[in-house]
């Protein structure tokens, strides 16, 4: 059992046992093939995109690369719509590519980007939409379709929390002209780092792979600008193994979640998240809000107290992106973001990983009673 003085993390990688990988290591130190388009690398593709049920998809050494690609393979330059609520690497992609992001606010439930605030943004500068599957929770996907459709813009989804989610169905990936993976260690799918770009024909997987290989093609030579986003066979060969037991792992936190809402559900002060309608979700995370006039102190007292017990929460996402120094002058007017700055002052991720046990969760949730 675990200590009550030994920390808990907001989270911890899983990893396989280390027996099942030792192979796979042997065959590389045997075949000498490290990188460049390997075995494993190819064969990762191959049960991945079985796995996700897509047709198309290029592996990348991570998430952030997977967005820079996408955004060189669709052309897209000026102007682009995404959320204010999300990790820093969304908005970097843009300005990576000398992009302008224009922040439009959230919905209050989902925390995705709001459709309607998203129509209102539109000009004759912006050339796309990024939208980002929050927590995993799909965005708006068929008001975003025909916004996108109208005005004939292209969509990029950033997926890096929806590893394994399905709406109505299908793989959340397949929506939108691009959508991207990411595979980094705080993810419910990791291959240490490691990310992927989804598309939906030959063609654009043929520019994928390219733009990964400074712009190499098979024997063709280079055809198109690029760059060294490979992924490495010790990732791949991970990946490969990972595959084997990504469905358990979401099996034990779908567990964890109902351990949460069980003991937190009638505590006053605090909403929890709940699991998006016609979707299977991965529950990788798992966010609460802290509403002080009710709860009886803020999100950041809350906090403190977790963390002087050992306890190590994220506060995600806060600050918005527009608030750090570095992109302070793309929005304007930051009135217009009043859901996500409510949300990111009010927002607690507790810890969510497979590791977790119920004395875990009974520990966390005692200090969250404490008024």
């Amino acid at each position: 059992m675990r200590g009550k003085d030994k920390p808990i993390y907001v989270t911890k990688p899983y990893l396989p046992p280390l027996k099942e990988f030792l192979p796979y290591l042997e065959q590389i130190w045997n075949s000498k093939i490290l990188t460049n388009d390997g075995p494993f690398l190819k064969q990762f593709e191959k049960e991945l995109s079985e796995y996700l049920d897509v047709p198309y998809i290029t592996v990348v050494v991570n998430g952030t690369s997977a967005l820079g690609i996408a955004i060189k393979c669709l052309e897209i330059d000026g102007e682009v719509i995404t959320t204010p609520y999300s990790f820093a690497a969304t908005t970097q992609a843009l300005l990576w590519e000398n992009i302008k992001p224009i922040f439009v606010d959230i919905e209050p439930d989902s925390c995705t980007i709001d459709p309607g605030k998203i129509e209102q943004s539109i000009t004759k500068k912006i050339t796309a939409i990024l939208p980002v599957h929050v927590y995993g929770y799909p965005c708006k996907i068929e008001q975003i379709k025909e916004i996108a459709d109208r005005y004939k813009i292209k969509t990029i989804y950033d997926a890096a929390h929806a590893f394994g989610v399905k709406y109505k169905g299908k793989s959340i990936t397949s929506y939108g002209d691009l959508s991207i993976l990411s595979f980094h260690a705080t993810k419910v799918f990791n291959t240490f780092e490691g990310g992927a770009i989804i598309c939906h024909d030959p063609e654009t997987k043929k520019k994928l792979d390219a733009f990964r290989n400074f712009g190499y093609y098979n024997r063709q030579g280079v055809i198109q600008r690029g760059i060294n986003a490979k992924m490495n066979e010790f990732q791949a060969a991970l990946g490969i193994l990972q595959l084997n037991y990504v469905d358990e792992i979401i099996a034990r936190l779908k567990k964890l979640y109902s351990l949460y809402t069980d003991k937190l559900s009638y505590l006053s002060g605090i909403s929890l998240f709940r699991p998006p309608i016609e979707t299977e979700w991965n529950y990788s995370y798992f966010p609460v809000f802290i509403n002080e006039n009710i709860y009886g102190c803020s999100r950041d007292v809350l906090m403190g107290r977790l963390t002087d017990n050992g306890i190590h929460c994220r506060k995600y996402f806060n600050p918005l992106i527009p608030y750090f120094d570095l992109f302070k002058n793309y929005t304007k007017r930051k009135e217009n973001l009043k859901t996500a700055l409510r949300k990111s002052d009010e927002v607690l991720c507790l810890p969510m990983y497979p590791g977790l046990n119920e004395e875990d969760i009974d520990r966390i949730v005692s200090l969250l009673c404490q008024k």
